[in-house]
């Protein structure tokens, strides 16, 4: 008898993105994703065939709904200074608001990636290589209508950026406070200047 699905299949993605988020992907164990998901281990496996494959998915799924969702609402902005201005924004805020300090799941698993496969890598590279190229079309689009300087150069203000945003990422999980990851925000505008 074929084994049927008991369960919401995106119900337990979400909730073992959770799991992973929380506690990373090398410590999460399957009994952890067990309690976490509410599903059998059998079921757990039946589904998605293993702790990496589940990861691959609940990493798309975050993906899709926290970056590629923050990203359209921001492009869709008629005023690329202020989207870049409201990404910082939004950025500093989540990350203030975040009490547990679990930071974005896709930077977290940018500092981990040696544990994963060619799949993960490819979504976090992807992912990191899309909120870059927002900023370089943004810049663009400001200097074309002569919003920014002439003298930036799009593609490395646009990985300075890139690089501000994971900053605030990782030194919110603890290391910093507001006015720490407002200066980062503060010096990352500055650049636009």
């Amino acid at each position: 008898m074929p084994w049927e699905k008991s369960f919401d299949e995106d119900d337990a993605i979400g909730k073992a993105m959770q799991v992973f988020w929380e506690k990373g992907f090398a410590p999460a164990s399957i009994t952890d994703l067990v309690a976490g998901t509410g599903i059998t281990r059998g079921s757990l496996y039946n589904a998605f065939g293993g702790k990496e494959p589940l990861f691959v998915k609940t990493l798309l799924k975050y993906d899709q709904e926290h970056r590629r969702a923050t990203l359209a609402d921001l492009e869709a902005m008629d005023d690329p200074k202020r989207a870049i201005v409201g990404f910082f924004d939004h950025i500093v805020a989540e990350t203030l608001g975040d009490n547990e300090k679990k930071g974005c799941f896709l930077v977290n698993t940018a500092s981990e990636l040696a544990t994963h496969g060619e799949e993960v890598n490819r979504i976090v590279r992807n992912g990191l290589r899309e909120i870059e190229a927002f900023f370089r079309r943004s810049i663009e689009v400001a200097q074309a209508r002569k919003d920014m300087p002439k003298h930036l150069n799009p593609e490395a203000t646009a990985k300075a950026l890139l690089a501000m945003i994971v900053a605030i990422r990782v030194l919110g999980r603890g290391t910093s406070e507001r006015s720490g990851l407002t200066t980062i925000a503060d010096q990352a505008l500055r650049l636009l200047d």
